[in-house]
């Protein structure tokens, strides 16, 4: 029996304005987990709290194989080597590696804003276009530690 497909959880961050309150979603199997406030901050911290998100709630899961995608270059470059670590944001690398030691196998893929469901998905809610979905806080998931 081949081993199970890895599971694909797509993050998103952002703020409006930039810099102000910090909101994140991850998305994976069909549903949405969407985090209106993170607190305040920039567009590269709201980033990176997404993809800390989503390896949490794989975590929380039980994924020990898994495909996380977004669309921020900024964060991606910096876990690839490719762009030093920012120091303003150095406390999420080092959060990011440490968070790697229950998985097997972690990729990184960078996908196009258009291709990114949960940039979709904040997208839909700023606009008041999302379906009713309970949010992360009110499925009991911690998906990060708040930022103030």
């Amino acid at each position: 029996m081949p081993p199970p497909a890895p599971r694909k959880l797509w993050f998103d961050g952002g703020c409006r304005p930039n810099p102000g309150r910090m909101e994140i979603a991850v998305v994976t199997g069909g549903r949405t987990w969407i985090v209106p406030d993170c607190g305040v901050g920039d567009s590269n911290r709201a980033e990176w709290l997404a993809l800390l998100g989503a390896i949490d709630l794989a975590r929380q899961l039980g994924e020990t194989d898994v495909v996380l995608c977004g669309d921020s270059a900024f964060v991606i470059d910096q876990i690839a080597g490719r762009t030093a670590a920012h120091p303003a944001t150095a406390d999420c690398l080092a959060a990011y590696r440490n968070g790697l030691v229950s998985f097997s196998r972690v990729r990184l893929r960078h996908v196009g804003r258009a291709q990114n469901l949960a940039g979709i998905a904040l997208e839909y809610r700023r606009a008041g276009l999302a379906p009713p979905q309970p949010l992360a806080d009110q499925q009991g998931l911690r998906l990060f530690p708040r930022m103030a």
